[in-house]
């Protein structure tokens, strides 16, 4: 019962991806060959909401849910590991065709070749776990 208010927020992230679209193949297909708006609206709201929500986590305005203040750790700024890890990321979002959060929401829709995406995505982060300490970042 404590953790209701996460599953009901999870479901209705679900609800979201799916009525935006965002969880369609072909929606992700046409953003990679530029011939749809779509999806860089949607990426370019999250990146905005994203970065009011950082503002009032910066001030201390919005806490945890059990009330501490979040911390935000600064990150070491590089323009090579950046293109480096963000080429990795859309090549592996390309070959997908989604990125984690629509993998769940695939999963709930029944499209079960997802699983094979899933199952790479938590091999891929656990050797990131076990190399983390040996990784520059």
């Amino acid at each position: 019962m404590k953790n209701l208010k996460f599953l009901l927020l999870g479901v209705f992230f679900g609800i979201v991806l799916t009525k935006s679209e965002a969880i369609s193949w072909y929606r992700i297909y046409e953003m990679f060959k530029f011939q749809s708006f779509h999806m860089y609206g949607i990426i370019g709201s999250a990146v905005g909401i994203s970065l009011i929500l950082m503002h009032f986590f910066k001030k201390g305005t919005i806490k945890d849910y059990l009330g501490n203040q979040i911390t935000v750790k600064e990150k070491k700024k590089g323009f090579i590991r950046t293109i480096i890890g963000g080429t990795i990321f859309g090549l592996g979002w390309a070959l997908a065709g989604a990125c984690p959060a629509p993998i769940f929401v695939l999963i709930g829709h029944g499209i079960l070749p997802i699983l094979i995406v899933l199952i790479g995505a938590m091999l891929g982060a656990f050797i990131y776990g076990l190399l983390s300490n040996k990784l520059p970042n």
